[in-house]
């Protein structure tokens, strides 16, 4: 009840015009009979009022706020209209108030949920005690996470951490990690021969330029054309194809064991294993790039966790969930890594300030824990029977569902479009990835309840659009 009285100061700054809330609907459809009205308003009205959370209308507060600020953001987002201005757990509150079952936690992001109190808390304790100093001196923090990630990575029996460094984001995460390769071929080679980098169609590494060439994906390349020289690219889990793809001049292999973007397309334990035991024998780095999927995800605290020991990788890079929703980004190296690396070889200006590790040692301490992680397993199968029985109920739309853990796809034989918008307008929110992909990657503490109501909405938005 609290949100109320701020969001009505809002909306009253926004707009004078009647509310589009489903309330106000209802008394307008119920007029709308006797009334001189067209028939598609007729239509549009009692529409709206059938639906718990329709999209703000054109005359709406949140329409007159997107048109005040608009004209000043850079147009590289695409959005709908609602405006959300609160979050709580598994929920978002937009700005008239009507609430959202959130199954994308911010694209993977908010692990944690909304606005955990533990993390609210810290913010505040922290911003007033210390927020940035840089990376020219020590903090108590940035040296803590590091050590927690090693020494939680080594108790998951993952990869032979050795050494963290601290930054941003995903993209500067991969940044990092494909100049610790370049790094790496140098030192075995010091003609600068051992220079090419592999990555794999349907991957996504970022929008920078050491990331983006790393993406696949004409889409996002074309337009900034021409790439960073030196990237090959191969198909996942295409094993023949790995001795020809991987060669002596191959300094670095960056691969998500999970694809999230491209369409949740999970890589195979035969896979990762070839490739593996291929950058061995040529000397390459192996990157696991888990942004999406690390960081107890699938259950395991690393993706790669699940594997043997052989198909482990030489680096992991995260972010997302490592935040909760503030920004940071780290780079797990192996000592052999590591000892390539010397003073002034990467910097950042802001990567590793005290506020954005005091609040990752706190989330990675709660993502560590082996009970957050049998739930997330749980949910998971709760999510696998819901759309299992979608499939047999709709079984010319849904043809396959992919994914381990609370990073779900299901494959759909048409553009998703508007399911998504029907499911949003009865307050789930739901995204797309890859071709005709739904993507599932709601907070890792998602009840039973939610994944019910959730479930229900979308079988519910499928039936409206068939």
């Amino acid at each position: 009840m609290a949100l109320r009285a701020p969001l009505r100061q809002l909306a009253r700054r926004c707009s004078v015009a009647a509310p589009s809330t489903p309330r106000y609907l209802a008394r307008q459809r119920s007029t709308a009979s006797g009334s001189s009205l067209g028939e598609t308003t007729k239509t549009e009205i009692a529409r709206d009022a059938s639906l718990p959370n329709p999209d703000p209308t054109a005359d709406s507060p949140s329409a007159r706020l997107i048109a005040e600020h608009q004209p000043f953001m850079l147009a590289t987002y695409a959005r709908p209209p609602p405006v959300f201005v609160k979050g709580e757990g598994s929920y978002l509150w937009d700005l008239e108030n009507r609430k959202y079952l959130d199954f994308t936690a911010g694209i993977a992001v908010n692990g944690l949920g909304h606005c955990d109190p533990g993390f609210s808390k810290l913010i505040a304790q922290q911003a007033e005690t210390l927020v940035h100093a840089s990376n020219l001196y020590y903090n108590p923090w940035t040296g803590a996470l590091s050590k927690l990630l090693v020494e939680k990575t080594t108790e998951a029996g993952c990869m032979d951490a050795s050494a963290v460094f601290v930054c941003n984001s995903g993209s500067e995460a991969n940044e990092a990690a494909i100049k610790f390769a370049r790094k790496a071929g140098k030192a075995l080679d010091p003609t600068g021969a051992k220079s090419e980098f592999v990555a794999f169609r349907g991957g996504f590494h970022g929008r920078t330029m050491g990331s983006l060439s790393a993406t696949c994906n004409p889409k996002y390349q074309a337009p900034f054309a021409p790439m960073v020289p030196g990237f090959r690219y191969g198909d996942l889990n295409d094993v023949a194809a790995i001795p020809d793809l991987v060669t002596d001049a191959t300094c670095g292999v960056i691969v998500e064991p999970i694809q999230g973007e491209g369409g949740v397309n999970v890589a195979s334990t035969e896979f990762l294993v070839a490739l593996a035991r291929r950058c061995r024998e040529v000397g390459a780095v192996l990157i696991h790039d888990e942004i999406q999927c690390g960081l107890s995800r699938t259950g395991d605290l690393w993706a790669h966790g699940a594997l043997p020991r052989e198909a482990h990788p030489d680096i992991v890079t995260t972010a997302k969930a490592l935040g909760n929703g503030f920004p940071i980004g780290a780079v797990l190296v192996t000592a052999d890594v590591a000892d390539k690396m010397k003073v002034g070889d990467h910097g950042t200006t802001f990567g590793g300030n005290p506020l954005a590790c005091r609040l990752a040692h706190y989330i990675v301490s709660r993502l560590a824990d082996p009970e957050l992680q049998k739930g997330v397993r749980s949910a998971s199968e709760s999510f696998k029977r819901g759309f299992e029985a979608l499939q047999m109920q709709y079984p010319d739309l849904v043809k396959e569902v992919r994914g381990r853990g609370l990073i779900l796809g299901v494959q759909l034989t048409e553009d998703p479009g508007a399911i998504i918008k029907a499911a949003r307008e009865r307050g789930l929110l739901v995204i797309s990835a890859g071709q005709n992909t739904l993507r599932f990657v709601p907070s890792l503490l998602i009840s039973e309840e939610e994944i019910s109501e959730g479930l229900r909405i979308l079988g519910e938005a499928i039936e409206a659009t068939r």
